[in-house]
């Protein structure tokens, strides 16, 4: 009762094999073994669960086998090969017992009633376990699609982000742009007086130029559609009729053969003969049935693989897209920082040349007044007079003429001791 069980169906080949789990079996030594029955490689091995989660590496074995005793011998873990996307199914139906093939080789003989019975039982039990096998197959393409559904909710998820980061992107790009074009028209208009630097100029329109190119990050129109063309095949897929339970007319013949075994079983056990005529009927139209919708199942199930597979090359593409974006946004936000110290260093210079001048032009003031002081006669007060003073305070009519080609002589001494201080400065700015 302690003895772990898992049955495992091949999907490939329509096979059910069966292994006994050792305690503490880790599922790598499972799948050796799957190998070595089945031969398909470790690499290649998909197993799934009915929900379609696939079996995590990392816990025991275990985990292929429910917990409890209701449905333990009947729970199946679904193998696929991740090599193949197209299925060659339908396979051939399980084999006839020597009995029911006798039967299905002469539907006409005539046997004894209770030996027909036996016969019959083996018939019907053919007819159910045609049934079976279609089932559980079916439960192995749902296990695919939900695995389909999975990969394609992770892969949704990722193009949503593709998707806002490329927003994100194309923002920061239009803000560049924009600001980049002011600072440069800024720049040319304060060249001719101001500061110019034809290093940075330079530096700034290859900024422009790095920033066109990481506009061709943002451009995942070509990953969009191919991923909504995907999922319009993906929802067309689950809107199938294929997708659903095809195995109507197989539970009706069986639900007739087993009305035919009940009447057969009414009859007395007497010295009667009859033939198998009804059952061989429902046991071909059953085997007719199966072969239609295992054709139908496994070409739907072609269809869900290749989904499957088509997803499981997008995501790499898209990853590579998030990382295409990512290094494009960072360097444009480093090439934003590194404008915006830039002009934060022009305005240092700019302060420190506004300072020199004002310092420059203080200490020219400073010099001129000094120049006149020493060039003006003093008095005996020490302060300079005005030179109309005389003019004001002359009483003699007859040194009029005198005062006035005095005062002439020292207008012509300003005017000299200007002309000095503006050479001065002007040889001042020249070195500044």
């Amino acid at each position: 009762l302690y003895l772990q069980i898992v049955h495992i169906l091949n999907m490939t080949s329509a096979k059910i094999v069966s292994f006994l789990l050792h305690p503490e079996e880790s599922l790598h030594s499972l799948q050796n073994r799957i190998e070595f029955e089945t031969g398909i490689s470790t690499g290649n091995q998909e197993l799934l669960l009915e929900t379609g989660i696939c079996l995590d590496p990392r816990k025991p074995a275990s985990q292929c086998v429910i917990d409890g005793v209701r449905g333990w011998d009947s729970y199946m873990v679904y193998l696929f090969d991740k090599s193949k996307t197209v299925y060659d199914g339908p396979f051939a139906s399980r084999s006839l017992s020597d009995c029911v093939n006798y039967i299905v080789q002469d539907s006409k003989i005539q046997l004894p009633i209770p030996q027909l019975r036996k016969v019959w039982a083996e018939a019907v039990h053919y007819v159910i376990g045609l049934k079976e096998d279609y089932s559980r197959l079916f439960q192995g393409q749902r296990a695919a699609m939900l695995s389909l559904l999975r990969y394609n909710a992770n892969l949704i998820k990722m193009k949503n982000n593709m998707v806002s980061a490329s927003q994100q992107l194309k923002a920061k790009l239009e803000f560049f742009h924009q600001s980049i074009r002011l600072d440069l028209e800024r720049y040319s208009d304060q060249m001719a007086y101001g500061i110019s630097s034809e290093k940075m100029l330079k530096a700034w329109k290859e900024m422009e130029e790095k920033a066109s190119q990481c506009a061709q990050a943002e451009d995942i129109g070509y990953l969009d559609e191919q991923i909504m063309a995907l999922h319009t095949e993906i929802v067309e897929l689950q809107k199938s009729p294929y997708a659903r339970r095809q195995g109507e007319v197989m539970e009706s013949l069986e639900q007739r053969a087993i009305d035919l075994y009940k009447q057969l079983k009414t009859r007395p056990p007497d010295h009667a003969y009859s033939d198998s005529t009804d059952m061989v009927k429902i046991i071909v139209q059953t085997v007719q049935s199966q072969d239609r919708v295992l054709k139908e199942l496994f070409g739907h199930l072609s269809k869900l693989l290749g989904c499957k597979q088509k997803i499981i090359d997008l995501l790499p593409k898209i990853e590579e897209a998030l990382n295409n974006i990512k290094e494009a946004d960072n360097s444009v936000m480093q090439m934003q920082g590194k404008r915006q110290r830039e002009i934060w260093h022009l305005l240092k210079i700019a302060c420190t040349q506004s300072s020199s001048r004002s310092l420059v032009s203080s200490s020219l003031e400073g010099t001129a007044s000094t120049a006149a002081a020493t060039w003006l006669p003093q008095t005996s007060s020490g302060n300079v007079p005005h030179p109309l003073s005389s003019m004001a305070t002359s009483e003699d009519g007859e040194d009029c003429v005198h005062v006035i080609e005095e005062n002439l002589n020292y207008l012509k001494l300003f005017s000299s001791i200007l002309e000095e201080v503006r050479q001065e400065q002007n040889n001042s700015m020249m070195v500044s």
